[in-house]
């Protein structure tokens, strides 16, 4: 079995113990949980190209939704762990006057959170339970493989997509972490991801560039909330490490893409498409087909 289906009904669970409980303040550990999950799911489905009848697409929107909300809740929680990391002489008034709005918008993103849960969970019981189903399914007679090959396209394709945009900068770093974010998340499906090192490199690179983000949005607030000018120390302390954590993703961004990817090299269109990545970046795509491909030796 290619495809490590298990690994994917995990994530529909998780989901659906969520969805059941529908904590009017989640905790941190949950919100994580809920965003990783949903978005592993999204990823799989569309993959496995279980996205097309009426029923999934009525899932995925669902999902999505309930993504979205997690997500603003994620990101006060980061902050606020973000504010707390840092060390400044400014008399802590700065400090307390941006955690304390962190506090109330994050409890004003649960409650919102907590409404769409109530309000997509009908929907969501019915459908994730089809979605096990489905999933169920694919391990009959000829389904394993056809799933494995279309994760296999899936992922050349995103692969592929790493050497776009040419040149990586502060408008185009965080998008370019939602391609990196997806291309690990199909990987994963592997039963057998013993293609371990390329996967690595991918999640330090997706953490990396995340956590420049997190700084840059959180100096953004800080810029909002906060009546105390340039002189602040607090914020040129924000801006001081946003400027080294972007440093720090490009340089690691940059470095897999040369390693991995050959991006300066032009492409031919009659040209074969392995022709564009170095060697682990075939032997892990070729992870989510090698089942396959033993069953037909």
């Amino acid at each position: 079995m290619p495809v490590d289906v298990d690994r994917i009904q995990k994530s529909v669970r998780k989901i659906r113990k969520f969805v059941k409980k529908a904590p009017t303040q989640p905790t941190p550990e949950q919100v994580h949980d809920l965003r990783t999950n949903t978005r592993k799911l999204e990823s799989a489905l569309h993959a496995l190209s279980l996205d097309s009848n009426g029923d999934e697409q009525r899932l995925l929107k669902s999902v999505k939704r309930i993504r979205r909300r997690a997500g603003k809740i994620r990101d006060m929680d980061v902050l606020t762990a973000n504010v707390c990391s840092v060390k400044v002489n400014s008399g802590g008034d700065c400090e307390v006057q941006l955690l304390e709005h962190l506090g109330a918008q994050r409890h004003k993103y649960a409650k919102k959170l907590h409404s769409t849960v109530l309000k997509e969970s009908a929907v969501l019981k019915r459908t994730l339970q089809r979605e096990v189903a489905e999933l169920d399914a694919l391990m009959e007679d000829s389904k394993p493989e056809q799933a494995a090959a279309q994760a296999g396209a899936r992922a050349l394709e995103l692969a592929s997509q790493l050497t776009d945009p040419p040149r990586l900068n502060r408008s185009n770093l965080h998008p370019y972490r939602l391609k990196v974010k997806e291309l690990r998340y199909v990987l994963q499906m592997a039963e057998n991801n013993g293609q371990a090192e390329f996967v690595k490199d991918l999640d330090e690179v997706k953490d990396s560039i995340g956590e420049w983000h997190d700084w840059e949005e959180l100096i953004a607030i800080a810029a909002d909330v906060l009546d105390h000018g340039s002189g602040c120390r607090l914020q040129q302390e924000l801006k001081r490490i946003s400027e080294s954590k972007y440093e720090h993703a490009l340089a690691l961004a940059t470095k897999l893409r040369k390693t991995y990817l050959k991006a300066e090299q032009k492409k031919s269109r009659t040209a074969d498409a392995g022709q564009q990545f170095s060697r682990p970046v075939l032997v892990a795509t070729a992870a989510l087909t090698s089942g396959t491909q033993k069953r037909a030796a």
